[in-house]
């Protein structure tokens, strides 16, 4: 368990923010997988549809992973947009029992001890207000990684 307390597990949000600052980040931090956490990977941001994403971390050495089994339902989408936190927390605990979610929180375990440094990728800015936080957390306790929570500059 020694080398697990040294592997690091970053997160990061890019709501507000540039596709060149995020990617700015992840190299700097040393990242060498993407793990795209979102159900859907579109965006109407420049550079964070699922293609246009791959391409700017391959064009870094960055790997690139989507786990759409590990993203928010609609209804708690709909839950975070409306600030009701407490309500996407009740939607995502539901989620992550799904066979799908469990199978893919198993996969990104294994990523976060193989394939290091991890950052997991979703939309919201603040990781106190997103899903992106408790996926950190289960990988935490399961593996005794820590969690880096990465930031970047708004526009």
């Amino acid at each position: 368990m020694a080398k697990a307390r040294q592997t690091k597990l970053f997160t990061i949000g890019y709501e507000q923010t540039p596709s060149k600052a995020v990617l700015d980040e992840l190299e700097a931090a040393g990242v060498k997988l993407l793990v795209d956490v979102r159900a859907v990977a579109a965006s109407r941001r420049p550079g964070f549809s699922k293609s246009q994403l791959k391409a700017g971390l391959d064009e870094r050495g960055i790997g690139y992973v989507h786990l759409r089994g590990l993203g928010t339902p609609k209804e708690g989408r709909e839950a975070a947009r409306s600030g009701n936190i407490a309500q996407l927390e009740r939607v995502y605990s539901a989620h992550l029992t799904t066979p799908q979610a469990r199978e893919e929180m198993d996969e990104l375990a294994a990523l976060v001890m193989k394939a290091g440094p991890v950052c997991v990728l979703c939309y919201e800015r603040d990781h106190t207000h997103c899903h992106r936080r408790w996926i950190a957390e289960i990988i935490e306790d399961r593996e005794g990684v820590a969690i880096e929570n990465l930031v970047t500059p708004q526009v």
